[in-house]
């Protein structure tokens, strides 16, 4: 392939029209859920038969998937948090850790003492895989996963652990590798793919007469995340103040243009020069901001936790599901690790949650599916939430620092970055 230099644009025909933007995944998500709703009062049983034909070919490909996923992600996660990290990396992950499993704690505390009354009068639906379903696909295709989720994640917890034991090499390179082709795969087949699988499923849903039930979930639950999100940021910023001996609400004021440009970008990467300029202006030394917002980036998803755990319970209860808190909470802790891994593409922090879903809280296909399309729904109120929360850590990383951070921070490159 040849190499053009960055600075030189492509050429362009002068007579071309200009390229268009091309549309985003949400409204393309937007438009496939209104799409299916509306279709799905009309639609022939035999056309509705090739969408769930092609769910259950897409659900069954995303499952063998998900163990690829999750050891193509979280090993170079993991083996590049632990290679020359030194104490300023440690502190800040185990923060960053800490702040994401009390978001997902939060999140089940509330939706376990308030969804089962807000939910109440919603009924009871069973949500059935494409091979279940009263409108049954043409054909299946059985494609069986290399190992189950539970085995990818301890492979990948040795793996990465063992990473950070020896040199840097070409083990470290091939997983790097194994990375960028699992994104890759997420980039060019899951995401493009997603809108026509959440099409045929909400025709499903609408057919079985189940669909206003799980539009009036998702509204009562949208509204609830909106309000512990505002919460969670009081809080974050109520600790950031105090390490700082400011204002919290005015440090949270500070973080808006942060919080805006993740709304319009959905990416924790994309969004860093912003987040890490509102930083400094919060009286963060610029040695921290440089060093904490980025490497936040990655690992502090704690508005994606939040809804992620919310959107779980209430399927759980609306499709009758017995709420173990005792797995609910395994599921929270868990849930920080693997958001580790997440892509930096929209919705890839449900697809590196997909696999906990299904193996440790007893998620189907089509529960998977609803929990896509709810989180896509609002994925950059949860960018959000995690690139104004990098903030607050920043906050605390200098209240914890003391002066000492120089050559520690100096010395190191920052990490690989993943966005949210």
């Amino acid at each position: 392939m040849n190499s053009v230099p960055a600075d030189v644009p492509p050429a362009q025909d002068p007579g071309a029209a200009p390229r268009r933007r091309r549309l985003g995944l949400l409204p393309r998500i937007v438009i496939a859920i209104v799409l299916g709703v509306l279709l799905g009062l009309v639609m022939p049983e035999a056309l509705a038969r090739v969408f769930t034909t092609f769910n259950g070919l897409f659900s069954g490909f995303l499952g063998f998937l998900i163990p690829l996923i999750i050891v193509g992600l979280v090993t170079p996660a993991i083996g590049e948090l632990g290679r020359g990290a030194g104490k300023m990396l440690a502190a800040t992950a185990g923060i960053a850790y800490l702040s994401t499993v009390l978001c997902g704690l939060f999140a089940l505390g509330l939706s376990l003492l308030l969804l089962p009354r807000m939910l109440d009068g919603s009924g009871s639906v069973a949500l059935e895989s494409p091979e279940d379903s009263a409108i049954a696909p043409y054909f299946a295709l059985e494609i069986p996963p290399v190992f189950d989720v539970m085995t990818a994640l301890v492979l990948s917890f040795c793996l990465g652990i063992g990473l950070t034991l020896v040199s840097k090499g070409a083990l470290q390179e091939s997983f790097v590798q194994l990375r960028t082709i699992v994104v890759r795969i997420i980039e060019a087949i899951i995401i493009p793919l997603l809108p026509l699988y959440i099409f045929g499923m909400f025709v499903g849903l609408t057919m079985n007469g189940q669909i206003w039930t799980v539009i009036g979930t998702f509204l009562t639950v949208i509204l609830l995340v909106f309000a512990m999100t505002v919460v969670v940021l009081l809080a974050q910023y109520a600790v950031a103040g105090w390490a700082m001996g400011r204002n919290p609400l005015r440090m949270l004021w500070t973080m808006l243009p942060a919080y805006a440009t993740a709304l319009g970008t959905s990416s924790s990467a994309a969004t860093i020069p912003v987040t890490t300029e509102c930083t400094k202006r919060n009286g963060i030394p610029d040695a921290i901001a440089d060093f904490v917002v980025p490497l936040c980036a990655t690992i502090h998803l704690a508005g994606s936790t939040l809804k992620i755990t919310t959107f779980a319970v209430a399927i759980m209860i609306v499709t009758g599901m017995p709420l173990d808190v005792g797995v609910l909470v395994g599921f929270v802790f868990l849930l920080g690790v693997v958001m580790i891994a997440a892509p930096g593409v929209p919705g890839g922090a449900i697809m590196a949650a997909a696999g906990v879903l299904s193996s440790l809280v007893g998620f189907g296909e089509a529960a998977v599916g609803l929990m896509i399309a709810a989180y896509i729904a609002i994925d950059s109120f949860g960018t959000a939430t995690n690139v104004t929360g990098d903030g607050a850590i920043a906050a605390v990383m200098t209240k914890l620092s003391r002066g000492r951070v120089s050559g520690d921070l100096e010395a190191q490159h920052h990490p690989h970055v993943q966005g949210v």
